[in-house]
């Protein structure tokens, strides 16, 4: 009886043991499922807002010619296909594109006749659109890779994680140097 009852206990954990290994997996390839869904999400509107720019740098250019270098520094960002780029140059390429946009709006600040085109004043209201979707998606982006950092920095799921190769993801956020004020010259 005795042996008996010691196999019955042995096969038990195991069969504990192996049943929290597959439950706690699952919850990782659900996090990181999430973290994949709250990017496509996100990259909608990045993508909106990439197609977006060249048609509201045309329009500032036309008015304020001598900003070479901030059109220049705009274009070196959007060089490239964006559906070729990676997830990770994504997020980097638009944290860089919301540090230059706001020195635009500035440019367009300084130019009345600007202010009142029409076209301008279309594309800057898409655009605050386009931002406050991507504010709100980047909240749902940046709370699921949370959830998935937690899985994976948290004993026992970290082990079972690492053994199965569930990798986090990168916050979005911006740079301390991007924090600072825009500063414009002319």
């Amino acid at each position: 009886m005795d042996n008996s009852l010691f196999t019955i206990t042995i096969i038990l954990l195991f069969t504990i043991c192996i049943i929290y290994i597959i439950v706690t997996y699952n919850k990782g390839i659900k996090l990181r499922n999430y973290v994949r869904e709250a990017f496509s999400i996100m990259d909608v509107y990045l993508k909106k807002r990439w197609d977006l720019i060249p048609n509201l740098i045309e329009v500032v250019k036309s008015y304020a010619q001598h900003e070479k270098e901030l059109f220049e520094s705009i274009s070196k960002i959007r060089t490239g296909d964006y559906s070729s780029y990676s997830y990770d140059s994504k997020i980097n390429t638009n944290i860089q594109l919301e540090f230059i946009l706001p020195k635009i709006i500035a440019v367009a600040e300084n130019y009345p006749e600007l202010k009142a085109n029409e076209h301008f004043s279309k594309l800057m209201s898409e655009l605050v659109d386009i931002e406050n979707d991507i504010a709100n998606s980047r909240k749902y982006y940046n709370g699921t890779v949370r959830e998935l950092s937690n899985y994976l920095e948290i004993f026992p799921s970290s082990v079972i994680a690492a053994i199965f190769g569930i990798k986090g993801a990168k916050m979005f956020e911006i740079s301390d140097n991007e924090r600072k004020d825009v500063e414009v010259n002319f």
